[in-house]
């Protein structure tokens, strides 16, 4: 396999907070504006060869946020489902939701269900974190394992939200912060990881071209030499 290829992005996608503060916007508009970036990106994605994109939606500790925030990000969820729903049908796009996503409002559960079913069979996986932490999903995933009578890496990883994606090849976080903020720790383990200035309302298919760009170009040692 040719390994200068990436075949799993994940993105955290931030900055939408500064980039409405900078044109004295609501934060609200910087969240919209943020749905408007993801849009763009799932449409012009799959011409990029990509089998996975996981998006860094909503986690398990945003919850900590003002509750006007918080309803603002749950009504944007709502309206991206409701108005894109088909056409990540018609695009061939396959939706998997990781996190604790059943802990979310009842209608927004069966909206994502729904979604899930109706996506099931695409080619082309945009996987969302909804309601995620990467410490917890590691806990549940290695108390799985024990259960199961056996807890090593191998348990483990078969255990994650992840379990049945590609090995995450790449990870992007954009806004100019360095940090994981609890995203695919375990996963992260042998990935390539670049920190972009650009924030995320800003960043387009050409932003995410020149990453992949910038991937093919590193060399991959995996622990050897």
């Amino acid at each position: 396999m040719n390994d200068k290829v990436a075949r799993h992005v994940a993105i955290i996608m931030d900055g939408n907070g500064r980039w409405a503060k900078r044109r004295m916007l609501p934060r609200a508009m910087g969240h919209k504006r943020g749905v408007e970036a993801l849009r763009e990106l799932v449409r012009g994605s799959g011409d990029l060869g990509l089998e996975c994109l996981t998006l860094y939606a909503f986690s398990s500790e945003n919850w900590k946020r003002e509750e006007e925030e918080v309803d603002d990000l749950m009504n944007l969820m709502r309206q991206f489902i409701k108005s894109d729903l088909d056409e990540f049908v018609a695009n061939d796009v396959k939706l998997r939701i990781i996190g604790d996503w059943r802990a979310l409002a009842p209608d927004i559960v069966n909206m994502l269900e729904d979604a899930l079913e109706r996506t099931s069979k695409g080619r082309h996986t945009v996987a969302v974190a909804l309601n995620y932490g990467s410490q917890q999903e590691i806990a549940r995933a290695a108390a799985s394992a024990a259960a199961q009578g056996e807890v090593t890496e191998a348990s483990i990883a078969a255990n994650l939200d992840t379990a049945d994606l590609p090995p995450l090849d790449l990870l992007i976080r954009t806004s100019g912060e360095i940090r994981l903020s609890n995203f695919l720790l375990w996963q992260s383990a042998y990935a390539e990881m670049l920190f972009v200035d650009t924030l995320w309302p800003d960043f387009a298919v050409e932003h995410l071209k020149q990453a992949l760009d910038d991937f093919a170009a590193r060399e991959r040692r995996f622990g050897g030499r």
